[in-house]
């Protein structure tokens, strides 16, 4: 086992080396100038068009095509997979080995990765199509065969690149949506109950196995309707449970936001040997747990966002922006500010007070809650799991779906139950490992396939802002499709989407 760990520890900091990092900060900042900023400069609009609009329209919030889901339903599936154990145990490993000044890098990747999300989701709305079941199918997969497959020198390259991302995702599916999520919530309930003579990471594997087979055996339509009652209220019940401790601590908020920076940007330590190597570790651990946190850059989001009743290909992106500001700017950051207010970590040094991976998180909620703070957080870790677990099953499920064709998904949802039991006793740091460098993996052929269509992603954006946001009278660019170009033109006409 010890050299196996060896083994995965090596590949994971060879496929996170600073040529992924760069290709992921690079993408972002790619579609950010070919987009004019628009997460800064139509903030106003994206949050009307999103958050704000699911408590005024029913339309955003239900939906009655049976073959689709709505766009509330496809944020929360998707936030049901991005909020998960990443926002506790991954923002207290990337303070443990980055220091405070991984969370500046995390703010950064997030700030690009809004619209590295926004073009995903617009691609994926731009390039999917119906299945066999008359249900939308979109992703990665599709706009990397029927997008970069079109172009002058991707004919051969775009079909290769969907097929290995497909690939990518299934494995990811077992390791980031499933190994590492069960292994969280054993740990979770284990540090509640204290030790025991039964075997409770088995006992534990074969509930949630039950649980998660009696939605995900029910499809999108279920896996979305548990999301959205599950989702909005962890989420809700986390920031509270976190501010409650931050403000306990508000005399070291300020502090801890100059420790934040000065980990980032302390240039006379990056002058010397090993204080520049801590700020390049700190680089390399923010842009990591950020990407493992919010998925932006990973293309997995796009394959539930496609299955919205959505018709501007803009707006589910624009759920997509939200979607990254939410995971990362609030909740990752509600975790750190615990973290950092707390007294855990030396704010002068960075240096923290030598917990497990997720021990600092759990520390700080028992130093100022008690008993009630270690329930706390463990209701919150088994949520955030079971939830990236039903998030993930779907991803897992399009992308064998794009492989052996929509019939053969029946095997994949057993064998990702089947996975969860198995998985209960696999080890927390190769779970971590394996998921970091499938990540990689997937964004990969990905952003590739984003870098190569951001021209589509200017053009869809442009005729957008024309139409909705300038009041030109413009021919909308709905799909890549002809066909579905004119479906939802008519149905955009009739309902004033």
């Amino acid at each position: 086992m010890e050299t196996l760990q060896n083994i995965v520890t090596a590949v994971d900091d060879f496929v996170w080396s600073w040529p992924t990092i760069i290709l992921i900060l690079g993408t972002g900042i790619l579609v950010t100038i070919r987009t004019g900023v628009f997460q800064i400069a139509h903030i106003k609009h994206w949050f009307q068009r999103t958050i704000f609009s699911a408590f005024t329209r029913k339309d955003i919030r239900d939906t009655s095509d049976k073959h689709a889901i709505s766009q509330w339903q496809s944020l929360c599936t998707a936030m049901s997979a991005t909020i998960g154990t990443g926002n506790i145990t991954g923002i207290s490993y990337a303070i443990i080995v980055g220091g405070p000044g991984a969370i500046f890098w995390m703010w950064l990747a997030a700030f690009f990765g809004q619209m590295t999300n926004y073009s995903e989701n617009l691609l994926g709305i731009f390039f999917r199509r119906k299945n066999a079941n008359g249900e939308w199918s979109g992703g990665s997969m599709y706009f990397l065969r029927d997008g970069v497959g079109k172009m002058k020198y991707g004919k051969a390259v775009g079909p290769i690149l969907g097929v290995l991302f497909a690939i990518f995702a299934i494995v990811a599916s077992f390791g980031i949506g499933n190994m590492g999520q069960v292994i969280s919530i054993s740990e979770g309930i284990a540090g509640v109950i204290g030790e025991t003579t039964i075997n409770l990471p088995l006992i534990v594997g074969i509930f949630v196995a039950i649980m998660v087979f009696l939605v995900i055996i029910g499809g999108i339509k279920r896996i979305s309707k548990v999301a959205e009652v599950i989702v909005p209220f962890m989420s809700v019940f986390y920031v509270i449970g976190a501010l409650i401790i931050i403000i306990m601590n508000a005399g070291n908020i300020g502090p801890a936001f100059a420790a934040i920076f000065k980990g980032a940007f302390n240039t006379a330590a990056a002058a010397g040997g090993i204080g520049g190597a801590i700020i390049a570790q700190a680089i390399k651990m923010g842009f990591k747990r950020g990407i493992f946190s919010n998925e932006a850059g990973l293309g997995s989001s796009v394959m539930v966002h496609s299955s919205s009743n959505v018709k501007e290909p803009v707006v589910q992106g624009m759920w997509g922006i939200f979607e990254v500001f939410f995971d990362t700017m609030i909740v990752c950051t509600m975790t750190a500010l615990v973290i950092l207010t707390s007294g855990l970590v030396d704010l002068e040094t960075g240096a923290s007070s030598g917990y497990t991976k997720m021990g600092l998180a759990s520390e700080a909620f028992t130093l100022h809650l008690g008993t009630v703070g270690g329930v706390f957080l463990a209701i919150a870790l088994v949520l955030f799991a079971f939830t990236t677990i039903l998030g993930w099953s779907h991803y897992g499920t399009k992308a064998w779906e794009y492989l052996f064709g929509t019939k053969a998904t029946l095997l994949y949802k057993i064998l990702f139950v089947v996975a969860v039991i198995l998985g209960s006793a696999a080890d927390v740091s190769m779970a971590i490992d394996i998921s970091d460098i499938f990540n990689a993996l997937m964004a990969i052929p990905n952003l590739i396939g984003v870098i190569c269509l951001s021209g589509i992603v200017a053009a869809v954006t442009k005729n957008y802002k024309n139409r909705v946001i300038k009041g030109v009278n413009e021919k909308p660019m709905l799909s890549a499709f002809p066909e579905i170009q004119e479906m939802q033109e008519k149905a955009l006409a009739e309902e004033g989407d």
